[in-house]
This record gives structure tokens, C-alpha cells and sequence, in this order.
């Protein structure tokens, strides 16, 4: 792990009870990167275009570039609750924004929010079952290809190094709730999959006071998470004004992607008619995209042009659509403007739209599901977990 200076600027009275937890600061002096041949042969704006085309959102722009300017090895944080299966959006989309990062040199932290899980009620807050979950997780990104040879990417139990370094981040999370209002927290309860109405446990607001302390404790440069935790982050830039803290977080927030029928804003592993599980078999894959939304002629809130867009165009650098002559013929897409525009005008039906996106997202789920059928470990994980009832 790189060690990061503490900020010279910090005003001591303001400063929360450790100071090293804190420290983001942007470092010259840190280690090479974890891929030092990429990223030597890549140019800082090359760099930063592929990180930049992460995020949806980024906070902000002008803070990114100095980072990678000044620091080879930047470190990028994510986290996720092992709350049950394993969706395309969690699957695909986390290991191709994975790769990306570590191929423009950064390190990623993935934290498994063990705790954070069963403080939200998750798997009935049994937090055996959540472990189960947790490893189930990290068999699928190590099958799909995330790019985790050479400590490019660590995967880190929250309640295993909450526990070992207990003295460095209960101080910081107290320091963060009593700097803050209830009223505020509750802001932040999007992160959880909670509305700002919804009557919050207890657990649940100290929740969001945990996962602006994440970022400190981990000494996170970049926050790449979806746009559906942007509030939490937001907490995390404004206890840097508070502490007087000159070298914040910078916010990637991700697009998220839609379930699979209309107004669907986002893909639920509680509602399995709005995903694609990772280890769906093909026939459930082309089943599911088959009774997808897909209306004719029209993008926006089209789900299935969005996978295309997300998933298929970043992983396999195009998009083939087979038919016969009678109907148009064979037509390969190298980027998502010329779909659009193409399945605007008509000439691209969903009848033939649909089983080439169903080919191609099988391809992709293929390695996973035959190491869940020929790795012992895997398939016992994957059979507990279809076993376990998904709780809010």
C-alpha cells in the first residue's frame, strides 16, 4: 500500500482524531504503477480520458487530471454489500470500469461491506450468510476477467480491517457524525436503497457516517462508485471543508444501468424480472432478453440499446447484428452514435436487435458459467446463495 503525506495545510484544532487516516494527499513520490508498461507508453491525457470515461459524473475534472499528473499509482475505491446474486450491471460493468482504471495505472480497493450489509438487513442481517455472499461475489469477477494479477486489485473485508485498525476508524466516524445533523445524514440514505421518507433503523443512520469514513481509512483518491451513492461521497468533500482539508476525494460516479423492463431506473437482484444474473444459463439469457423492453425506433429509455452501449460496445469494441439479406443483411456497430442513428431510422429492427444482444452478453457470461459448474468451491458457494431468501 502506498503511504500518503499528511496535508501540511490542515488546520491542527479542526483536525479529527488521526490525522494519517485522513491523508489524500497527491504524492510524486509514490511507487510505479501497477501496470508500469501500459502506462508508460500512455500519455497523461490518455490517461485521464480513460479514467474521465468512467464516470457519468465527475467531481471534479480539473482535480482528476493533477491527481494522475502527480501520482502514478492513484488509489480508487469501490464497495459493494453482498446482499444476494450477481447482476450484469455489478458483473460486467464493475470489471470493465475495473480494467479500465488499472490499465491508466491506478490501484483499486474493493470494499466488501460485510457490516454495511447487515446493518441494512441484508440476507436478515446474518452475517454468515453475508460472507457466503461476499466470496460468491469474488469467484464471479475473478471468472468474467477482472484484471486482479499483480495487487492491482485488493478485495478488503470491511469487518476484518475495521477490527484490526478498530482505534484508527471508530474516532473518524464519530468525528464525522458529530459534524453533521441527522437531518443530513438522512440525505445520504439513497445509498442504501432508501427514500428520504423512509423511516431509517437506527443501524441505518449510522450507516452513511461509516461510509464517509471508508474513504479516509482507505485513503481513497477517487470515489468510483454509481451515481446512486453521490450523496455519500458528496458528505465525504464536505468533511474536508470542515477539517480544513485542502486534497479531497474526487467523485467518479458511474452510470447505472436499467433493469430490463420500462421505467425500470436501475437493475434489482430483489426483482429477478428486471436482471440478468451472471450465472443465468444462455437459455435464460435470451429468454429474458426476448421479453425485454425494447420499443421500436426509439432510445431513450431504451434498455437494451443501454446494454449495448455499457456492456457489449466497451468489451468486445463492437456490435454485430446477424440477419439475412432479406432483411438488411449482416451490419457490425464500432460505436454507439452510429446504432443510435441507425435504430432511429428503422433500418434496425428489435426482432434483430435482441438475439445479437443476447449472443454477445452470453459470450461474455460463458466463462463464469462454466467455472461455477466445474469448480467445486464455486458451485456449493453459488447453490447456498440461490438457497438464501433476499431481504430488505
Amino acid at each position: 500500500m502506498a503511504t500518503e503525506a499528511p496535508d501540511q495545510d490542515q488546520n491542527e484544532a479542526a483536525a479529527p482524531p488521526d490525522a494519517e487516516i485522513q491523508s489524500l494527499a497527491i504524492s510524486s513520490s509514490s511507487s510505479s504503477s501497477s501496470n508500469p508498461t501500459n502506462q508508460m507508453m500512455m500519455s497523461l491525457e490518455e490517461r485521464y480520458q480513460i479514467v474521465r470515461s468512467i464516470g457519468e459524473e465527475c467531481i471534479q475534472e480539473d482535480e482528476l487530471r493533477n491527481l494522475l499528473e502527480k501520482k502514478p499509482q492513484p488509489i480508487c475505491y469501490d464497495g459493494f454489500e453482498p446482499s444476494g446474486r450477481m447482476h450484469i450491471a455489478q458483473g460486467v460493468m464493475k470489471t470493465i470500469n475495473v480494467n479500465k482504471l488499472t490499465s491508466a495505472g491506478c490501484r483499486v480497493k474493493i470494499w466488501i461491506a460485510d457490516w454495511f450489509a447487515q446493518l441494512n438487513n441484508k440476507m436478515g442481517g446474518d452475517l454468515k450468510k453475508i460472507e457466503v455472499v461476499g466470496r460468491y461475489l469474488i469467484e464471479i469477477w475473478k471468472a468474467v476477467g477482472m484484471d486482479i494479477d499483480g495487487g492491482k486489485v485488493e478485495f478488503l473485508w470491511s469487518s476484518k480491517e475495521i477490527n484490526s485498525r478498530a482505534h484508527e476508524y471508530w474516532p473518524l466516524v464519530m468525528d464525522i457524525a458529530r459534524r453533521n445533523t441527522v437531518s443530513r445524514i438522512k440525505r445520504c440514505g439513497q445509498i442504501m436503497g432508501r427514500s428520504d421518507e423512509e423511516e431509517l433503523t437506527a443501524a441505518q443512520i449510522f450507516y452513511p457516517c461509516m461510509q464517509c469514513a471508508d474513504v479516509f481509512f482507505l485513503k481513497a483518491d477517487i470515489c468510483q462508485l454509481g451515481m446512486d451513492q453521490r450523496k455519500v461521497n458528496v458528505l465525504a468533500r464536505e468533511y474536508c471543508d470542515d477539517i480544513k482539508r485542502k486534497n479531497k476525494p474526487i467523485i467518479l460516479s458511474h452510470h447505472m444501468l436499467p433493469g430490463l423492463q420500462q421505467g425500470q431506473e436501475k437493475m434489482s437482484k430483489s426483482d429477478p424480472q428486471s436482471s440478468i444474473f451472471m450465472e443465468d444459463d444462455e437459455a435464460e439469457v435470451n429468454l429474458k432478453i426476448k421479453r425485454a423492453y425494447c420499443p421500436p425506433d426509439i432510445v431513450e429509455g431504451n434498455p437494451c440499446l443501454e446494454y449495448v452501449k455499457y456492456l457489449i460496445l466497451p468489451w468486445f469494441k463492437k456490435f454485430v447484428i446477424e440477419r439475412s439479406a432479406e432483411n438488411g443483411g449482416d451490419k457490425s456497430f464500432e460505436n454507439f452514435e452510429e446504432l443510435v442513428a441507425y435504430y432511429e431510422s428503422g433500418k434496425l429492427h428489435p426482432a434483430d436487435l435482441k438475439p445479437a444482444l443476447a449472443k454477445a452478453l452470453n459470450k461474455i457470461l460463458e466463462p463464469v458459467r462454466e467455472h461455477f459448474k466445474n469448480d467445486k468451491d464455486a458451485k456449493d458457494l453459488l447453490k447456498r446463495v440461490k438457497a438464501y431468501r433476499v431481504t430488505r
